[in-house]
């Protein structure tokens, strides 16, 4: 019953489950159409919480170490995409944020439960996840 409390991350060297979601504008982001791109997915709790906004504000702030590697970034929680457009607006996030109605794909990911644990993802262009963490780890750390 309280499994998902106690979860860990997904093991780095497994399949990342695949998923699609609607992004903050509208347009639907798949895994699948990602292949042959490494991904990176920011589980968080709540747009414009201090947290939150600190960790993605790293990530928008080492941008350009994302771009020079083919890293595709995406913040992922369950709220609305008005409530995302306006925090990637209001911080100038460079990546899109998905819309995780229900947390289905934080389920997928083991990032699920009474709020999404933070988490971080980096999936390899072949669909293997390559880093697994809870908390707030570095971008430098997650872009490896």
């Amino acid at each position: 019953m309280f499994a998902w409390l106690f979860s860990d991350p997904l093991p780095v060297g497994t399949s990342a489950p695949e998923f699609s979601l609607p992004d903050d504008s509208g347009r639907t982001v798949s895994l699948a159409a990602l292949r042959g791109k490494s991904v990176v997915l920011v589980f968080y709790p709540g747009d414009d919480t201090p947290g939150c906004t600190k960790q993605l504000c790293q990530f928008r702030d080492d941008w350009s170490e994302a771009q020079a590697r083919g890293v595709e970034v995406f913040g992922v929680n369950p709220q609305s995409s008005t409530s995302h457009g306006k925090f990637r607006q209001k911080f100038h996030f460079p990546f899109p944020l998905l819309v995780d109605a229900g947390q289905k794909v934080a389920a997928l990911y083991h990032a699920n439960g009474l709020i999404v644990k933070r988490t971080v993802y980096r999936i390899g262009p072949d669909g293997v996840i390559q880093f697994a963490r809870r908390g707030m780890p570095s971008p430098k750390e997650v872009l490896g």
